[in-house]
């Protein structure tokens, strides 16, 4: 595919399309952030009309990828959780401490519905304050990670 992008001092992301229309300010969303991160981009106007599909991207040069790449990574933010640490309490509301790819911090878990699956082994956790925590898989965490997560689950 022959699209180009460019992001201007203001960090304002542009697209060059394939007929060589300038697009300003456009926005890179995925379809499947999760259990496919890298199938199904759409690059939308600021009007949020899809200007480009990417089945996949690879189908863009290296460089644009890594542009593209960046841009998902400032617009996306979920903590993966990898380990649990400490619990106030097995019933509900409980505080969690936890090891987060971004460092240690504590979640408010209030029901058992703040936890859902994402696939097989893969969860979302959204805590009292609407962050979300992801755990990519379940299976690799330590026995007392899975021993919190099996009593909520």
């Amino acid at each position: 595919m022959n699209i180009s992008f460019n992001v201007d001092q203001f960090g304002c992301l542009h697209l060059i399309d394939e007929n060589g229309a300038y697009h300003e300010n456009v926005k890179v969303v995925r379809a499947f952030p999760i259990s496919e991160p890298l199938q199904g981009i759409s690059i939308l106007n600021q009007d949020g009309h899809e200007l480009v599909w990417l089945d996949h991207l690879d189908q863009l040069s290296s460089c644009t990828q890594e542009i593209l790449k960046n841009e998902l990574a400032q617009m996306e933010f979920i903590p993966e959780i990898e380990k649990i640490t400490g619990l106030n309490s097995f019933a509900l509301p409980s505080v969690w401490e936890i090891n987060t790819d971004r460092g240690k911090t504590k979640l408010k878990l209030n029901s058992e519905q703040d936890l859902r699956r994402v696939g097989t082994d893969s969860l979302i956790i959204t805590d009292a304050n609407g962050i979300q925590y992801f755990i990519r898989h379940q299976k690799n965490l330590d026995k007392f990670s899975k021993k919190v997560l099996d009593r909520f689950l």
